[in-house]
């Protein structure tokens, strides 16, 4: 990796510090290791984009390792889920590997952890194992099974795999005795987690890879480093709240670590929180099963498949990660700045084009009747080689309602009745009267237009300068469209920061409107994920529900931050 005239942050200087130690460059490989209990989110793209950042840096070797260690939580659907939301962010792992890929080599180990004196099977409830780990400031109490003979251990391990003992919920209804295997650590640790953890309990749950071949099934702690001691992972990434998980890391290690190996080494990175919205699993699969969104991948969830369903792009994430960087203290991000890197990546490449989506009629009475014509107009004038398009202009068009205003002040720089705007890609217009209704709303907006103002056309009316230019589409070929217009999920920046306060309170009711725009016909063609600027609306992408019948797009961001004048009223 060169480090010329670049600073590293503290993950990298680690690593750096190693190699400089002697650890072979080609003895560096990373992993991310989610577990397939749900969708990933906005967090988990961080840590993505640092694994795979570091393997790109150091042109090393990530695994992509499911921890699919509790088959009463894991479905194959989130492990494919996870598999797309990495490949859509960009990256390639070298290996796809499971925890559960190691289940007997895990059970071999502990096994030998018995026989070396160092595990033993618990016959206790949970809740007397939970009291006698003392507290805090209290040390915990040996369990009366902690010098249980090894032979017996043994023995009773063996039948916990075989299936004949219940699970612990089962064995409390049915008054049955179950076990659980812990390691024999030190009750007196200041370190709770080193008080004898857990390293196997009982499930008897068909697994999504292993089916029903296993009744016992490794803990985290236990399967978590050994898991990278297997697939030789030179530094494990984790979040803050794993540092106390550490040392067990180590100890575990240390009881079947090979010197002649790599030896990974477990080190903790903060969490960056997001303004507006909540990460954890629990409540997000609590959003979706009491129906407060559409499902998993709805455009107002934090998860990776709901910001591609609403347009964002894996650049602006991967650039939002690059931003907000690596820290190793918790901070709260502002979602206002991951909507300014979406915003910055479709600028570059979201072709503009013209949609109406509060309409109101315009006719140029003075345009003949039956005319139409096809004008040229930009696709994005970001591209390095500009390309057009053409689009329909015709006597009747659709403006944008508040695009007129009938009495206007001086700063309103849009249609009003004796002024002047240019037509976008098309004619100068100026408005001569309304038609209303018998409520006094305005149906029409009736209009003359300067013939030899065409846009384009290089004659001296063309050149004239107008105040103001407005968007429109041509009624005769404009195409209905459906447009979901999405706000934050939440209206708190902290929804889930109060423990005294249920998160869903804070749901935004306002998240999500449906209207009906118009559109002009070139997006007749667009597919699902086609991103496109609404010139003068923001940016819009075509939903997976579209279709050539009936076109729906996707509000993903709007052309400025209007959210943060809102707060600030």
């Amino acid at each position: 990796m060169s480090t010329e005239e670049k600073s590293l942050n503290f993950i990298e200087q680690i690593i750096e510090e190693d190699l400089k130690k002697g650890l072979p460059n080609d003895k560096l490989r990373f992993r991310f290791p989610p577990e397939p209990n749900g969708y990933l989110h906005v967090g988990h793209a961080s840590a993505i984009c640092l694994n795979f950042g570091l393997g790109l840096n150091y042109n090393a070797p990530v695994n992509l390792r499911f921890d699919d260690t509790n088959p009463a939580k894991e479905e194959q659907e989130y492990v494919d889920a996870i598999k797309r939301d990495v490949a859509w962010l960009g990256f390639k792992w070298d290996k796809e590997c499971y925890a559960s890929d190691y289940f007997q080599q895990l059970y071999d180990w502990a096994v030998e952890l018995i026989k070396k004196g160092k595990a033993y099977v618990d016959s206790q409830t949970s809740e007397e194992i939970a009291i006698q780990k003392g507290t805090p400031t209290r040390s915990g109490v040996n369990s009366p099974f902690r010098d249980r003979p090894i032979q017996e251990s043994l023995d009773l391990f063996e039948r916990m795999k075989n299936g004949e003992f219940p699970e612990a919920v089962e064995a409390f209804f049915e008054n049955k005795q179950t076990h659980v295997l812990r390691a024999k650590i030190d009750m007196s640790s200041s370190n709770m987690l080193m008080r004898d953890p857990i390293m196997y309990r009982i499930l008897k749950r068909a697994h999504h890879r292993t089916g029903n071949d296993w009744c016992i099934y490794p803990m985290y702690d236990w399967a978590h480093g050994e898991s990278d001691y297997l697939e030789q992972i030179s530094h494990s990434f984790c979040t803050l709240e794993f540092l106390p998980h550490r040392e067990l890391y180590d100890w575990f290690l240390d009881q079947i670590y090979d010197s002649s190996k790599v030896r990974p080494k477990q080190r903790e990175f903060a969490r960056r929180n997001l303004s507006h919205t909540v990460v954890s699993k629990r409540k997000l699969l609590q959003l979706v099963e009491e129906k407060h969104v559409t499902g998993w991948d709805d455009p107002r969830m934090s998860t990776i498949s709901g910001m591609r369903r609403r347009g964002y792009t894996p650049a602006a994430i991967r650039n939002f990660a690059h931003t907000i960087g690596i820290a190793k203290r918790t901070n709260l991000i502002d979602v206002s700045l991951l909507e300014f890197c979406v915003r910055e990546d479709l600028n570059k490449i979201a072709p503009r084009v013209m949609a109406v989506l509060d309409p109101v009629k315009l006719v140029i009475t003075n345009y003949p009747e039956g005319k139409e014509e096809w004008l040229e107009a930009e696709n994005n004038p970001e591209e390095e080689v500009l390309t057009f398009r053409e689009v329909p202009f015709s006597r009747e068009l659709y403006i944008e309602r508040e695009d007129f205003q009938e009495e206007a002040h001086k700063k309103f720089f849009r249609l009003t009745l004796g002024t002047e705007v240019r037509l976008k890609n098309a004619y100068i217009i100026k408005g001569e009267s309304v038609v209303k209704d018998e409520n006094g709303k305005i149906t029409e907006i009736h209009c003359t237009y300067d013939v030899d103002s065409k846009s384009g056309s290089g004659t001296e009316a063309s050149k004239r300068k107008v105040k103001g230019t407005i968007h429109w589409v041509s009624i005769q070929h404009a195409k209905e469209a459906e447009v979901r217009v999405y706000d934050r999920l939440f209206t708190h920046e902290m929804p889930d920061g109060n423990k005294e306060i249920d998160f869903k309170e804070y749901i935004n009711p306002n998240s999500l409107q449906v209207i009906t725009g118009y559109v002009e016909p070139s997006l007749t063609s667009a597919k699902e994920l086609d991103h496109f600027q609404f010139q003068r609306l923001g940016y819009f992408c075509v939903d997976r529900d579209s279709t050539a019948e009936k076109l729906v797009f996707n509000k993903t961001v709007g052309l400025r931050d209007t959210w943060a004048k809102v707060s600030e009223q």
